[in-house]
Formats: structure tokens, sequence, C-alpha cells
């Protein structure tokens, strides 16, 4: 919801005191004393009320490719990657909780555990959980080579502009991307689909230049830039906790290819050479 608004150049603040909409789901926003919530429902109102939309230039056949690969990710991929998270990498996943004070870490222990069970208890509700481990990371590995080749060597899902489906699949990805050290998905990510890694980046240095910056009062801030100027954003990294892209099995010594960063194989920038304009259709968003 937060990069589809920060997409659409749209302010907004958060509130995280858990509250829940009357239906009982997040997110769920208030404007103008007016409450909507469920995502889909938020983007409809909102497109509605204010006339912003991210898919405009998409034909008939493309908003429905979109539609049906938004249900893809959101029903099903969403479940794989919360069992990796959730289940089967708990032990990870609680050291990355936001959680301070004297009573830290057990409240870390606490809120992971608490938060593990309910997944597993909505899985198996969903139906996804009641398959084997194998079973689910076969699923997802599905999930995430379906998007690699829709996406090919496109810069968005639908093609050289964004639309809705690129903030679902983004969000989705994200954790495979940053949150998930060492794990089938990361693995994946960072090796195999390189083209969803490149893309996830491309997306998380326009919209999140924040994210890897230890910076007080860091500001949204989607500059317009020419094409032929070189990106203004720092380089904030595109790995979180792994190092290269060589796979775990080589043996010591082998050589093997490894991907700056900063430069695909053929050794051109992965973004500063590609960055977007149509931020020249927005105003900057001022904190």
């Amino acid at each position: 919801m937060e990069t589809y608004l920060r997409m659409v150049d749209l302010p907004y603040q958060n509130y995280f005191d858990g509250k829940l909409s009357p239906q009982g789901k997040m997110p769920w926003i208030e404007y103008n004393q007016e409450q909507v919530s469920g995502t889909e429902f938020i983007i409809d109102f909102l497109e509605e009320k204010l006339g912003v939309s991210l898919n405009k230039n998409l034909s008939p056949p493309e908003k429905a490719v979109s539609q049906a690969v938004t249900k893809m990710v959101e029903e099903h991929f969403y479940w794989t990657i919360a069992y990796c998270q959730w289940v089967d990498n708990l032990e990870e996943t609680q050291k990355m909780l936001a959680v301070s004070g004297p009573l830290s870490d057990l409240l870390k222990w606490i809120l992971s555990r608490l938060t593990g069970s309910i997944v597993k208890r909505e899985m198996y509700g969903h139906g996804i959980g009641r398959f084997t481990k194998e079973e689910v990371y076969s699923l997802m590995e599905k999930d995430m080579r379906t998007l690699a080749t829709l996406l090919g060597d496109k810069k968005y899902l639908m093609g050289p502009k964004l639309s809705m489906v690129d903030a679902t699949v983004f969000s989705h990805l994200a954790p495979a991307m940053w949150t998930l050290p060492g794990t089938r998905p990361e693995q994946l990510i960072k090796g195999e689909l390189i083209n969803l890694a490149i893309y996830c980046e491309r997306i998380r240095r326009r919209f999140w230049p924040e994210w890897f910056v230890d910076l007080e009062d860091f500001c949204y801030d989607d500059t317009t830039e020419d094409d032929d100027s070189p990106s203004k954003l720092q380089d904030l990294g595109l790995y979180s906790r792994t190092d290269t892209f060589q796979d775990e099995t080589s043996p010591p010594h082998t050589h093997t290819h490894t991907i700056s960063p900063d430069s695909d194989l053929t050794g051109h920038s992965l973004y500063d050479s590609d960055m977007d304009t149509e931020g020249s259709e927005m105003e900057q968003l001022k904190c």
C-alpha cells in the first residue's frame, strides 16, 4: 500500500498503533474521515476520489493479465513467503524484529512464536499449509519463475511504464531480497532469477531511497531526472546479507562469475542508465 502511494505521489502518514479496520483488516486508510480497508478497495477508492491511476496506459488485455498476476501473488505466493519467514526461518525472523528495551529478547521470542502460530493456522485454513515443506517451496519456486519469465528483460512487469501490479509484486518479492538471508527464495532471486533482483532494486532506489540509510528525518523525494543524467540516489547496495551469487555448493577456489551491485553480466550499470522519467508527470512529494 505504501509503495502504491509513493508510485502515484500521494502524501500519507503512518500510524503504528495496531488498530484494525471495522472489518478487522489491515491495511486501512482514513481520508476526510472516511475509512476504507483492503488494498484493492483502497486503490479503487483513491482512483475514484483523486483521479490517480497507474493502469491508464494499459490495454484491456494487459489489465486482465495484471489482475491475474496480482491475485497469484496475493493469494498464493504470499503464503509461501510467509511460510518461509514465519515457520521455516522463525529464528532468523525473530532477530530482525524491531523491539527494544530491557525485555526485548523475551518480547521478540513471544511475538515471533505468536505470529508463527497465527500464520500456520491461517495457512492450514487456506489449504497451502496442508502440504509438506518441500511442496510449499516447490509452489513458491513456480511462482517466482513465472514472475521472472513474465518480466523478462523489461523494466516493469507490463513494459517500460509502471503499473499497479508492480507495487504488488515488488512488495511481495522484497522479503526474498532483504529479509530471508540464505533461504531458497533469496538464492533464487539473487542467482538464477537475477532479473527479479534488478527489478526490485530499481523500484527500491526510486521509491524507497531511505532504505539502508541511517539518517534522521530522511525525506521521500521522487526527483525527476533526464534520461542522460546520472542517478542522484546513493548506491545503497543490492545485497542483504549475501555477498555474491556464488552457489554455496561450489567447491573452494572454483572460479565463478560474481555480479557487482552496480553492473550486469555485460558490465553495464543496472540502475543509473535506465532510471525512469515517468516522474516528470509527478510533483515532488515533500515531507
